[in-house]
């Protein structure tokens, strides 16, 4: 460290092309180090190498600085100690405490030698733990919760266990609890019996912050324990008791005090010396402290009494109006006298203006000093106007189990913003520094995630360590900007509301006037005025808004005062060069990326520009997007380009020229959290961090998609408000597929009569018309069919017809603060009450009906999807009952206006009676009138929770309160369907504890889906498995389904996760050959940058599976991962482990493979271009074995591997999202590419897992485009509900065609008449054709573009007449749009 401190900041020569372009500029490492430098020790270089050398671990600090061997021992016995801990923070204090005995050793000298969790990871400091252990006397461990490591320590003590004189272990995992012994105590019975200490570390403790605090209370109710023992038990269990509360005082006089009392009463060799040790000092368990303050404080009045009388405070602390803060602090930290980190940033607070109110507790339970220290008793109003907990962990529970409703209870009843930041644990200074990850997965999984389910946020590392002496130490430039944005926060609590300014964002995706306010679901300028109209009316100073949403679309993208052609959004500043660089102090580093300022992206050659418009203190403004989205070139660059000069000047302007006191960014999503720089744990240098300056970040964002607003919420500090996603409903039938379904139901009522085979043919001629022949096996026309096929014929066009029908859809956008209205919410709540919930006691509906007329739901599903024309027809009675008795439900909870009223008193007023139940009437008119009423009443009583749920307005609450400096409540993000805690929405989303997946249910449903595909492939296959399937993990998917597409290949390889007590999954077991029933199945796994980011743990697990089960001792034809490793590593010359690397993605802050930037704009010459760019984006590789060195380029793996696969696969979970609805999945999809990889040329069979529904269904990528394009692109419900949107609808249309686009150009699997009948749609209807180009001239335009590319690549073949019709289209909307300008 101390190197670092005095010479220019060196990089070993062969790592410099692997970091950043950024760290390697000097000028800007300075800023993070301790200002305080230290003697210069010359050869530290050597001993903490950079993250990604070494041994590829995390952590490259070792034991040794631990080890205190006693010069000469003055022939006295020798104590030997070893301890493992969590932190370092034990470190110097221990230290300490044993120099002090061998100074004035008079009994025994001491040896001891500690050791951070985290380091035995590595082989050899495992070894030498192990050699340590040999001749130890005493072992002391704490906070030992990782199970991996937890297992080894546990390993390495049991052998030794019954040799050593005395092992200690404090709050742990039970595991190594179990190995506590002093003299005749011991806890080995601990979880297996009734033992009174058993009873403190149940699962359902009351007090879930679990053990610590049982242990806290323990010492306190030390009497009542002790008379279950025995008397010589009980002074061995009084001594363990004494040995916590020395440890937990934690100062070096107690822990001299801890080893005297040990050593003399278990040590042989001191039996009979008289050694006398004085009883521990304890510290209060809670308090208030302050560096500078007498003494620690129970009562926060004395506290402030005491701090109202400081000499030293400035005047502005003294002003009443000074902003309050609370800071959460850990009381080991304080006792073991490790807390300069906490000085500073107390000190900067001050210094800033602000008071500071600094907690602690003993225990892992904050939930009570909060509420004690921060909430006045009398008022029951906060002290404080922000709170930061510096601890890192969750409020309730720390790193054991945690708590979150009575977090979340305690931080309700405070109300105020909730930051919480986190000093470095598992690594040093100069690791984190050095790491392109950031933050050592585990923490981010303990101290980021955790503390996320709370409503936590901006976990900015505020603090490191130095790796010679453990202490931590503050890191001056991210304390600047924790405490600026902290007391940001405060301000917007004691600012008046007409005073507050708001910079609103919206963004432009791709980047086009047309495009202008894009985010998923939502219409984005009627919720921009809709919120806008209610601050208006709240107080906030809105001045000269519109009338209308329209207008307020007008003024924002055309400029007034526009000559010809000029740049036609509104400039709301023009920021000259040398203003430029006065305000953007990174201004520098972006030229390597983009030469000089101004460049030519939103810049006139002179200045830079920002576009949006201002009203009275609100801006509403544009943000520029990535810049070389229509540069092909830069698109094949492997890691991302810096933001432009016009990005960083966007934020320069909102920051310190419009000064905002918060920005809303509006809807999902801008590109600001997606730009280069650590995954999780941002340094000054990474771009997010500098964009966002000190701005508070509020940003709405849809509730369905948790992944990436998690990961808005680590890298730009977003506080994320979740929103609606539109009202889902049936997609329904039209046209051709309309006549379809009347002419079955005809074939059905006169099948018996002569006319059957007459309709069969009508059937099938029809069926060929709609392009049904390519889903269905239609006979030839005029061939001779049987009466019994004539069944199966219309049942299988029948079935596909249902399936059309009964698809859910989106319909329109979602405006803010417009909940949908009850009967908008029949088709959502159908959807609810068609899953099972077992964990609930919960039977879904369909399966109730099915059981009335003695079927099983599943077959019934597994008949109709054969096409058995009685299970079609009884599957379509069941769907109608179900959405006619969930209708008759609705109808009773609602007013005359359709909206739901007082859903509780209307719903107790249902459910009192038996026979009135609504539903109970519909159904006793139709077959299913003997349905078991107590299900049904259960069912609907749950319905009637998430009708409820479902039309709660909280979106435009939750702003408000946000931008009031209150507290947003946390909430899941995810499917609403699925799980209905999504709802209300306008909470503060989170993702999950990312160790909690896969879960058990997830594995279930993951078996079924991998069976159905290997069984769908083998029937296209002639028999034979596939030895290789290409797949894609996704962020937010994983997150609605709790793991089910990890499970996917888990399963595919044949493994199975394995949980810890915590339910925790951090290891994975082969399952037998046997119990498989087929071969391991070879993966080649492309995770998304998101899951990258979010799970990075299970990364980590995946790939220890695939490189577990490829050296199992099984025949290649059982075992193909196996097969190909032992091939490719032959080939490449490398070892089997590194030859079965599987697990893929982007480099560290790189997202996507831009082959989606390039279809929607248009910048690439050919597919092989598409291809080159996947290739080179996406062949970083995870390893298991150096994780510390993040993600590393392994392009020949990723090729060979690649070149195997028989399939590609892709999962779809919910049912807002389809193939054509984003171009995510085009963007992932390897189909061509592997083709051309593979050596016979051959191309993959290509297929969708669609678990949206209770019935999944493994089908063809061609299927599922064309199930899509009949849904939504061609279907009057999709396009005239998106029309009733205005502007934002027809751009939503030209993305689907654009998306198709993409589909054929990665796979080739779209079919001709997609694209003609999206032609005779939108451009041969001249009524549609008018209304596309009046409404959005620019979006029509790219439309049109769009066919005429499909056309130019060879994606469509149509008559000569209808692509000359379309250029004719494509000069005349062109000049529309001039003649706009002019």
């Amino acid at each position: 460290m101390a190197s670092l401190v005095s010479s220019p900041f060196q990089i070993p020569s062969s790592k410099v092309d692997q970091l950043s372009s950024i760290s390697q500029k000097r000028y800007f490492l300075h800023s993070f180090l301790p200002k305080k430098s230290s003697p210069t020790n010359s050869n530290s270089v050597l001993k903490f190498k950079c993250a990604a050398i070494g041994n590829g671990l995390f952590t490259q600090t070792t034991p040794e600085v631990r080890r205190i061997v006693p010069e000469n021992n003055k022939g006295l016995p020798t104590v030997k100690v070893v301890y493992v801990v969590l932190e370092a923070q034990y470190q110097s204090s221990l230290t300490a405490a044993v120099q002090t005995l061998n100074q004035n050793g008079k009994f025994a000298s001491f040896e001891v030698v500690g050791y951070l969790v985290e380091e035995l990871r590595d082989e050899n400091t495992y070894k030498t733990f192990c050699k340590d252990l040999e001749d130890a006397n005493i072992f002391i461990g704490s906070l030992i919760f990782v199970e991996e490591l937890a297992l080894k320590v546990k390993a390495a003590v049991e052998k030794e266990r019954n040799r050593l004189d005395a092992v200690l272990v404090f709050p742990s995992m039970p595991e190594v609890m179990r190995l506590n012994k002093l003299g005749s105590f011991s806890m080995s019975q601990l979880g297996l019996s009734k033992s009174p200490f058993f009873q403190l570390f149940k699962k359902k403790n009351k007090s879930s912050a679990g053990f610590a605090d049982s242990m806290l209370k323990l010492v306190r109710t030390l009497p009542k324990v002790l008379k279950y023992l025995p008397s010589d038990k009980a002074q061995d269990a009084r001594m363990y008791i004494l040995s916590l509360q020395f440890w937990l005082g934690g100062s070096p006089d107690n822990l001299v005090n801890f080893l005297k009392m040990i050593s003399g009463s278990y040590v042989p060799a001191l039996k009979g010396t008289k050694i006398e040790y004085s009883d521990p000092v304890l510290y209060l368990d809670s308090g208030v402290w302050h560096p500078l303050a007498p003494c620690m404080y129970d009562d926060v009045k004395e506290y402030l009494n005491w701090y109202g009388t400081r000499r030293d405070a400035n005047e502005k602390l003294k002003s009443p109006s000074a902003p309050i803060i609370g800071l959460v602090l850990q009381r080991s930290h304080i006792v073991t006298g490790d807390e300069s980190h906490y000085v500073a940033v107390i000190m900067e607070l001050e210094a800033r203006g602000a008071k500071v109110i600094p907690i602690f507790a003993g225990g892992l339970d904050f939930s009570g000093p909060v509420e004690k220290y921060f909430i006045d008793p009398v008022t029951k109003k906060p002290f404080v106007n922000s709170v930061v907990s510096l601890t890192g962990f969750a409020l309730v529970g720390g790193p054991a189990r945690q708590d979150h409703p009575r977090a979340v209870e305690a931080l309700r009843k405070l109300d105020v913003p909730y930051i919480v930041a986190l000093p470095l644990v598992f690594q040093t200074t100069e690791e984190w520094l050095n790491s392109t990850l950031g933050l050592h997965p585990i923490q981010v999984a303990l101290q980021v995630a955790l503390p996320e389910l709370d409503g936590g946020m901006e976990p900015i590392v505020f603090a490191g360590r130095d790796p010679r002496t453990g202490k931590s130490h503050a890191l001056h430039k991210r304390v600047e900007q924790l405490c600026t944005r902290a007391i940001k926060w405060a301000e917007l609590k004691k600012k008046s509301k007409t005073e507050k300014k708001l910079a609103v964002t919206v963004f432009s995706f791709p980047p086009d006037k047309g495009n202008v306010g894009t985010a998923a679901y939502l219409n984005v300028f009627a919720s921009i005025y809709s919120v806008l109209k209610d601050l208006q009316k709240d107080g906030y100073n809105v001045e000269g808004l519109p009338e209308t949403g329209e207008a307020l679309i007008e003024d924002i993208i055309h400029d007034k005062e526009a000559q010809f052609n000029s740049p036609n959004l509104n400039i709301a500043y023009k920021m000259n060069v040398r203003e430029y660089q006065k305000l953007t102090p990174y201004a520098t580093a972006l030229e390597e990326n983009w030469g000089k300022p101004p460049g030519n992206l939103n810049s006139d050659g002179e200045n830079l520009l920002v576009y949006g418009k201002q009203y009275g203190n609100v801006f509403i403004g544009v943000q520029p997007t990535f810049g070389y989205e229509g540069d092909p070139m830069r698109l094949l660059f492997s890691k991302s380009a810096s933001p432009h000069h016009g990005f960083a000047a966007y934020y320069s302007f909102v920051e310190k020229i419009f000064q905002a006191d918060a920005v809303l960014h509006f809807g999902t999503h801008g590109s600001l959290e997606f730009m280069p720089g650590k995954q999780v744990g941002m340094s000054d240098v990474c771009y997010p961090d500098s964009l966002i300056g000190n701005i508070p970040n509020v940003y709405y964002y849809a509730a369905n998609n948790p992944s990436e607003a998690t990961i808005a919420k680590r890298r730009s500090y977003a506080n994320t408000i979740s929103y609606l996603t539109p009202p889902a409903e049936n997609a329904g039938l039209y046209k051709g597929l309309k006549q379809l379904s009347e002419l079955i139901s005809s074939y059905q009522s006169l099948k018996d009569t002569g006319r059957g085979s007459q309709i069969v043919s009508s059937i099938i001629s029809t069926a060929r018309q709609c392009n049904l022949d390519k889903d269905v096996d239609l006979p030839e026309e005029g061939g001779e069919i049987s009466g019994a096929e004539h069944d199966l014929v219309v049942g299988k066009v029948y079935s596909k017809i249902m399936e059309i029908e009964s698809r859910l859809l989106p319909c329109g956008l979602h405006v803010i603060g417009e909940p949908p209205s009850a009967m908008e919410a029949v088709a959502t709540l159908v959807n609810i009450a068609a899953l099972d919930r077992p964990e609930d006691g919960i039977s879904s509906l369909p399966s109730i009906l099915a059981q009335t007329v003695g079927r099983d739901m599943e077959d019934v599903y597994r008949g109709s999807d054969k096409g058995i024309l009685r299970d079609v027809e009884l599957l379509r009675q069941i769907t109608e009952a179900s959405r006619g008795a969930i209708t008759a439900f609705v109808e009773r909870t609602t007013n005359k206006k359709g909206q739901v009223v007082d859903v509780a008193d209307k719903l107790s007023a249902i459910l009192g009676f038996g026979i009135n139940e609504p539903w109970v009437q519909y159904l006793s008119t139709s077959k299913f009138y003997r349905a078991d009423r107590e299900k049904l009443r259960v069912l609907f009583q749950f319905l009637g929770e998430c009708l409820k749920l479902v039309v709660a307005d909280n979106e435009l609450g939750s702003l408000k309160q946000a931008l009031e400096g209150k507290y947003v409540e946390p909430g899941p993000g995810g499917d609403p369907i699925r799980n209905p805690k999504v709802l209300p929405t306008g909470k503060n989303i989170h993702a999950l504890d990312p160790q909690a997946i896969p879960t058990t249910a997830a594995m279930q449903s993951a078996k079924v889906v991998v069976d159905r595909l290997l069984e769908r492939q083998k029937a296209d296959n002639g028999g034979k498995y596939p030895e290789t399937v290409a797949l894609v993990l996704w962020g937010t998917d994983n997150i609605k389904t709790y793991g089910e597409s990890l499970a996917q290949v888990l399963w595919m390889i044949g493994v199975r996760p394995v949980a810890d007590t915590f339910g925790r999954v951090n290891r994975v077991e082969p399952v037998s050959l046997e119990e498989l029933g087929r071969p391991r199945i070879d993966v080649v796994v492309n995770c998304s940058g998101v899951f990258r980011d979010l799970f990075i743990n299970q990364m980590n697990l995946l790939d220890r599976a695939v490189k577990m089960v490829a050296e199992l001792d099984e025949l290649e034809d059982q075992n193909y991962v196996r097969k190909h490793a032992l091939e490719q590593a032959k080939e490449l010359g490398i070892d089997v482990r590194e030859a079965a690397t599987r697990v893929f993605s982007n480099a560290s802050g790189s997202y996507s493979s831009n082959v989606n930037l390039a279809v929607e704009n248009s910048s690439w010459n050919d597919e092989k271009q598409l291809q080159d760019m996947y290739l080179s984006r996406k062949s970083f590789a995870f390893d298991c074995d150096a994780p510390g060195a993040g993600m590393t380029e392994k392009r020949k793996v990723f090729e060979m591997a690649l070149s195997t696969a028989d399939a590609t696969f892709q999962n779809l979970d919910s049912s807002e999202i389809s193939l054509t609805d984003v171009s995510h999945y085009f963007d992932s999809d390897p189909t061509n590419l592997v083709q051309n990889l593979r050596m016979d040329g051959k191309k993959p069979n290509a297929y969708i897992a669609d678990t949206t529904t209770a019935n999944a269904q493994v089908r063809t990528l061609s299927e599922t485009v064309r199930l899509d394009a009949r849904t939504k692109l061609l279907n009057p419900k999709w396009y005239e509900g998106m029309l009733s949107s205005g502007y934002e609808g027809v751009r939503e249309i030209e993305k689907r065609l654009t998306n198709t686009v993409g589909w054929s150009a990665t796979s080739g699997q779209v079919d001709n008449w997609v694209y003609e009948e999206a032609n005779s749609t939108f451009i041969e209807d001249q009524e549609m054709l008018n209304r596309l180009m009046s409404t959005n001239p620019n979006s029509f335009r790219k439309l049109v573009q769009t066919f005429l590319e499909a056309n130019g690549r060879g994606y469509w073949e149509t008559s000569e007449e209808n692509i000359e019709r379309l250029r004719q289209l494509y000069s005349e909307v062109e000049d529309k749009i001039e003649g706009i300008d002019r």
